[in-house]
């Protein structure tokens, strides 16, 4: 295994940084909470899809078999280094996640069902696909998981902290209950635990108006409501709820690492946080997924560890 800096799993500040899993991170972190609406039975197919994928680099669209797409996916999403259960694991939820973004109109704003650009989709990067992830790619072939019956929102990030995270708490996402997702402790000792970060007035001032709380200064800042996992669900800023996930984007999701926050603070003119994990903490932990590969554990072990009560199922040949 590489030792390189996590990146972010979507966004390019934070997928470039080498935290597996931020892109999901930022693809769902402006879900804003509402009333929850009866789920769709989704159209899955039997057969392998052509997935069109907006190529943001270039602008171009292209249409390619959806497992050739997941091989860009899970090389960009995952240190294609890593142990093989560990890339079948993230295979297998990616493909999972790709499946339930297609059968949502994919991304709209280019009119396509997947975008490389991770600010829309998943990350992708054909060229750091090496055998390995080939490999784990076609070992886990047309395989998805499924909670009654449905596709999965198959979330995943680089690291839970020590514990996971429920989607309300650690996306603000309410559109659905997700009862396969809950907080639950995690393995230990994952190299990107804990962190800490000085943040200007401005900075933090702007990322609250950006997210519809508008400060001209901040006077104060604190935690505020605390999830069931411990992640903070709001911050206190100048006596103002703002929310804490959409606010870690805004703010962004590379520097503020998490949610799971230790201590929120004043430092003359600039606040300090201190907090653990990277990424929003919801579903599978890449790193975890690296210890338990590691402890000898199966791709499926791996995944009914992080999503309760799920199935695998193979949709084609």
């Amino acid at each position: 295994m590489s030792n390189r800096k996590p990146w972010s799993a979507s966004f390019k500040s934070e997928k470039w940084l080498w935290v597996p899993g931020i892109a999901l991170a930022i693809v769902l972190a402006f879900v804003v909470r509402g009333l929850r609406t009866p789920p769709k039975k989704t159209d899955l197919p039997n057969s392998e899809p052509t997935i069109s994928v907006y190529m943001h680099e270039t602008g171009e669209v292209q249409n390619m078999p959806l497992e050739t797409y997941l091989e860009g996916v899970v090389a960009a999403e995952m240190d294609p280094t890593w142990p093989l259960e560990a890339l079948r694991a993230q295979a297998i939820v990616a493909r999972t996640f790709t499946l339930k973004k297609m059968s949502e109109s994919g991304v709209p704003k280019r009119g396509t069902q997947a975008s490389t650009d991770p600010n829309e989709f998943q990350a992708y990067n054909a060229q750091r696909v090496n055998d390995r992830v080939k490999q784990a790619v076609r070992e886990t072939r047309g395989q998805i998981v499924l909670y009654g019956g449905e596709p999965i929102n198959a979330w995943f990030h680089a690291s839970s902290g020590g514990v996971t995270a429920s989607a309300v708490e650690g996306l603000g996402y309410n559109k659905e209950k997700t009862p396969y997702v809950a907080p639950k402790d995690d393995v230990q000792k994952e190299p990107t635990q804990t962190w800490y970060r000085t943040f200007s007035n401005s900075e933090v001032a702007q990322a609250c108006t950006q997210v519809g709380v508008p400060i001209d200064r901040v006077e104060s800042i604190k935690i505020g409501r605390k999830g069931p996992s411990g992640r903070a669900e709001t911050l206190i800023v100048n006596g103002k709820e703002v929310p804490a996930p959409s606010f870690r984007v805004a703010l962004g999701a590379a520097k503020m690492r998490s949610t799971l926050l230790d201590s929120v603070s004043m430092s003359g003119d600039s606040i300090v946080m201190k907090g653990r994990g990277y990424g929003h903490g919801v579903g599978m932990s890449q790193w975890g997924a690296f210890i338990l590969a590691q402890r000898g554990k199966s791709a499926e072990d791996i995944i009914k560890y992080y999503y309760s009560n799920v199935e695998i199922q193979k949709q084609w040949q």
